[in-house]
């Protein structure tokens, strides 16, 4: 009798054990896969914003300088400045939707904003100042980000 107790109270102990650990194991590889989709995320939005700013400079300088290598304001050229924007707004609520930081969403929507400043700046004063504060602020979001997945 002693015996068939011990036996099962050894099973139910292996058993309990075993299936702490297989939860364990279970958490710890959802827990990578939200890393590293919010890696995937945050780098797409960055890259994303990159390209948005890029696309708003280049269409400042046709607009505002008629700079001849940069061309004139076309169909192309605003059709390119959508997709760009578009794109961004893609990778700001993916990057939005891994997130359970606060702080992380608030600053996605003012990046965002910042950058889309671009289009409405009149002087070359202000778009030197603005490419600026963006190009640091969007250094800053990767810095935070990067901080917090580690």
């Amino acid at each position: 009798m002693v015996a068939v107790v011990g036996t099962l109270l050894g099973a139910g102990t292996t058993h309990l054990f075993q299936r702490r650990e297989t939860e364990r194991s279970h958490a710890l590889a959802r827990e990578e896969k939200l890393r590293q989709e919010r890696i995937d995320a945050y780098c797409a939005y960055a890259g994303a914003l990159l390209e948005y700013r890029r696309v708003l400079v280049h269409r400042w300088f046709v607009l505002h300088e008629g700079d001849e290598l940069c061309g004139e304001d076309t169909p192309e050229l605003r059709e390119e400045q959508y997709k760009a924007r578009r794109a961004a707004h893609e990778a700001m609520f993916r990057a939005q939707m891994v997130s359970d930081d606060a702080g992380v969403v608030e600053l996605a929507e003012q990046l965002m904003a910042d950058v889309t400043e671009l289009h409405s700046v009149e002087t070359r004063r202000s778009l030197t100042e603005l490419r600026a504060r963006t190009r640091q602020e969007i250094r800053d979001f990767v810095s935070l980000v990067a901080g917090r997945l580690r």
